[in-house]
């Protein structure tokens, strides 16, 4: 079976707290990939809402991931914190699936939010049992240009796509909801 699943990202607690802003699988372009993919012939699609998102806890967003059915035919999708989450995830359960995604993928470089959830060893072999695909933008924050170093001395045999003037991949950096370049990387070799 065709699934794909589609982590989102950390906001701050006033946003996540706040009645002006979507939850944060329905933000950005979450709800316009899960649709699109389900458009394209994947037989299920989930966008999981992360439990308080603001201060992310491992566990807590891994017993929640694991309730959904991940294959050799699976497409993990990560935006933020949530590619970086997928990272972690996979570099420890050592699961073959067919593609991961990672859309300015966080590790929490910094230090800002929990330090135990980034404490992990990424796996060298990750591209070994899946295609890693990796976009990101030439103007977004330090702390994901910081992530991506991490990860390309890490993990060898990624392909990566560099975007111009699409900030962090929000609905107000890229000015739409719609993302048709993550929707083809995504099915690339479907079509």
């Amino acid at each position: 079976m065709k699934t794909a699943i589609i982590i989102h990202g950390t906001p701050d607690q006033e946003e996540w707290d706040s009645r002006e802003y979507p939850s944060c699988s329905n933000g950005h372009w979450l709800p316009w990939l899960q649709k699109e993919l389900l458009l394209a012939g994947y037989d299920d699609v989930q966008t999981p809402e992360m439990p308080k998102a603001y201060w992310p806890n491992y566990f807590v967003w891994k017993q929640l991931l694991e309730r959904f059915e991940i294959n050799k035919d699976s497409i993990l999708v990560g935006h933020s914190c949530g590619g970086g989450f997928l990272l972690r995830y996979l570099s420890e359960k050592q699961i073959k699936i067919k593609r991961l995604v990672l859309v300015a993928p966080w590790l929490d470089p910094l230090k800002n939010k929990d330090p135990s959830f980034f404490n992990f060893k990424l796996d060298p072999h990750l591209t070994n049992r899946m295609q890693v695909k990796i976009l990101y933008s030439d103007n977004d924050m330090e702390s994901i240009d910081l992530s991506l170093d991490i990860i390309r001395d890490n993990i060898n045999n990624t392909t990566q796509f560099l975007f111009k003037g699409y900030g962090h991949f929000c609905t107000d950096d890229m000015g739409t909801v719609e993302f048709p370049e993550l929707l083809n990387i995504c099915l690339k070799g479907e079509r």
